[in-house]
């Protein structure tokens, strides 16, 4: 299921809850998530999007935002490769995407009409598409 796009609050916002301070061993992944939870949704960047969908992180809240993102540039870049933010997407659980059909929907056409895709990415669309 997907939430409003509230653009000017934080997932903290959003989602009303604090995560408590990461420790001061904290992987450096941990730590980006726990600072990007406080900036607001519509301030979040493309690498943003990737590293926090590809952690299962707020999916309500992100995967409409990575969506817009990627009807207009489905192979949209964050700081890993071209086509990073679609990887993230394609390769969440099955279940989100039956929670959200319609977002599933959107996302089944934009791939459908990608051609030309890295082998790695190729699999990834197939495997999303295959039921």
């Amino acid at each position: 299921m997907t939430r409003p796009l509230h653009r000017d609050c934080s997932l903290e916002e959003l989602e009303r809850d604090r995560w408590p301070a990461p420790s001061a061993d904290a992987t450096r992944l941990l730590a980006t998530a726990h600072f990007l939870r406080r900036r607001p949704i519509g301030e979040l960047t493309v690498e943003d999007l990737r590293l926090l969908i590809g952690q299962d992180i707020a999916l309500p809240y992100l995967l409409p935002l990575a969506l817009e993102v990627l009807r207009d540039n489905p192979m949209a870049e964050g700081d890993m490769y071209e086509g990073d933010l679609l990887s993230a997407v394609l390769t969440r659980n099955s279940a989100v995407w039956t929670e959200s059909s319609g977002l599933g929907r959107e996302l089944r056409l934009i791939v459908a009409e990608l051609t030309d895709l890295p082998p790695d990415l190729q699999q990834k669309v197939e495997r999303f598409l295959t039921p």
